[in-house]
């Protein structure tokens, strides 16, 4: 019985393995088919363009500049994409031949784990977790995988002193487009200069790369703005309205904290990894936790593989069209990092780590390990946002201090035809009634005006009412 039991751990180890190095190859096209699909989107550009009578195209004759400037801004973009790839160190075999797999368990086990990786939701999305189009509608588009790809959680530490080389030289390298652009992440890449760089990554060769659907590229343009939010001075705006009231939260609560011993703070749902941080660089034992692995590869390039401020160009808003005050505005460039993420002071023991914030968290070992948690735009990431509260209040140590920030847009509110799936979708006022229940205090509210990688100069501003709480976890009287 204990043999067949055995038997039994092991096909599902193997399973999870293999959905999982499917679900990142699958991650990985989507980054490596941004190219194609953005050349697409120019082409489509320019066919509208020739079908105007002559006497319309003569008011447009900066057009064709346009587009080959949008060529050129994809080619960089691309460049940056493919650079973060060369830099990516899989935790997983990528050689596995899952394709291969002939487990007849495999299919009941992807479509059980997998069924709400893609969602179309409202208009501006189509990224992400939930599928959301374009991240002005929140870190629900991009912030939160919810396949089954990080299972098996992974802690990167990032060190403030660690050198790093470079991988392409020069960050400011343009690649050709189409096939040229395929070839950087084939076995020979050159940077601007014709320094040929030799690529360690099989995984990467064009060869490989699947078919996705169009929302997985979507969701690597969403990364690419989110990059703004997080990493680029244009974001300071949209950061000061989000992390700074958290921040001097943070530091107000804990305002004697040992240098010797300091206090510990969660950030799930850290994305590309600011927040987190910050968090580190006042003075605390910092661990951001993300799920989504288009995340995590951009976070972990931007902490460990940054050399300068401003090391990379890339053109967040050339995607789209729509609401543009010029041309200049939409092909306008974006330095990043604004900082030296090893020169901002971190404090030690700062990681990053990989995994679904319930799988990784609802564990025994995790219970009263922190003295501060952080959610900013992450508790509507839940099916069940009562787990996320009831996890919160365990994980927190007694008199410990849940800050969170953010709306209640739930990402599963509009998943239809899955029998299995649940959205739990509580009013804020249920939600703090939850939170009394499982031993919290309301300290300090209100609400807050922000947006979400959001465009500054677009004539769109998608605004949020944003819940800002402090709560703290009731300490247990003893008699």
């Amino acid at each position: 019985m204990e043999i067949e039991e055995d038997e039994e751990r092991r096909r599902q180890r193997k399973l999870e393995e293999a959905l999982e190095v499917k679900s990142l190859r699958r991650i990985i096209s989507a980054y490596l088919n941004y190219p194609e699909a953005a050349e697409e989107d120019v082409r489509r550009y320019e066919k509208s363009f020739k079908k105007l009578p002559p006497a319309h195209k003569a008011l447009l004759p900066h057009y064709p500049s346009k587009f080959k400037n949008l060529r050129r801004c994809i080619s960089l973009n691309s460049y940056f994409i493919f650079t973060m790839l060369q830099a990516f160190e899989p935790p997983l075999d990528m050689s596995q031949d899952v394709d291969g797999c002939k487990d007849p368990h495999l299919e009941n086990f992807e479509h059980g784990h997998c069924h709400s990786e893609e969602r179309n939701a409202s208009s501006c999305q189509s990224v992400s977790t939930s599928g959301r189009m374009c991240c002005s509608n929140h870190a629900q588009a991009c912030s939160q995988e919810k396949s089954n790809i990080m299972s098996n959680p992974t802690t990167e530490e990032v060190k403030s002193k660690q050198q790093h080389e470079p991988i392409f030289g020069s960050g400011a390298g343009e690649v050709e487009n189409k096939n040229e652009i395929a070839e950087c992440c084939s076995n020979d890449v050159a940077d601007s200069n014709g320094n040929a760089f030799s690529s360690p990554h099989d995984w990467l060769d064009p060869s490989l790369q699947l078919n996705v659907p169009l929302v997985d590229v979507d969701k690597v343009r969403c990364i690419i703005r989110n990059i703004v939010r997080d990493w680029a001075a244009e974001g300071e705006k949209e950061r000061n309205q989000c992390y700074k009231p958290i921040l001097e939260e943070l530091d107000a609560q804990f305002p004697n904290r040992s240098k010797e011993s300091p206090p510990a703070c969660l950030v799930p749902g850290a994305g590309l990894g600011r927040l987190a941080l910050e968090i580190s660089c006042l003075g605390f034992i910092s661990q951001g936790n993300e799920f989504s692995y288009y995340m995590m590869i951009c976070s972990s390039f931007i902490l460990n593989h940054t050399e300068t401020t401003g090391q990379w160009t890339i053109y967040p808003w050339i995607h789209s069209n729509c609401n543009s005050l010029s041309d200049n505005d939409q092909l306008r460039p974006v330095l990043i990092p604004d900082i030296h993420p090893a020169s901002a002071g971190i404090t030690e023991g700062f990681s990053m780590c990989g995994g679904d914030f319930v799988e990784v968290y609802n564990d025994s070992s995790q219970i009263g390990v922190w003295d501060a948690v952080v959610t900013c735009f992450f508790i509507d990431t839940a099916h069940n946002i009562i787990e996320y509260i009831e996890i919160i209040s365990r994980i927190l140590k007694e008199g410990g201090v849940w800050i969170n920030f953010g709306p209640l847009l739930y990402h599963f509110a509009d998943m239809y035809g899955q029998e299995d799936d649940m959205s739990i979708e509580l009013s804020l006022e249920d939600v703090k009634k939850t939170a009394f229940h499982y031993g919290f205090k309301l300290e300090k509210e209100q609400t807050i005006e922000t947006t979400y990688t959001t465009n500054p100069r677009s004539m769109m501003q998608n605004h949020y009412h944003a819940a800002f709480w402090t709560m703290r976890k009731k300490r247990t009287t003893t008699t």
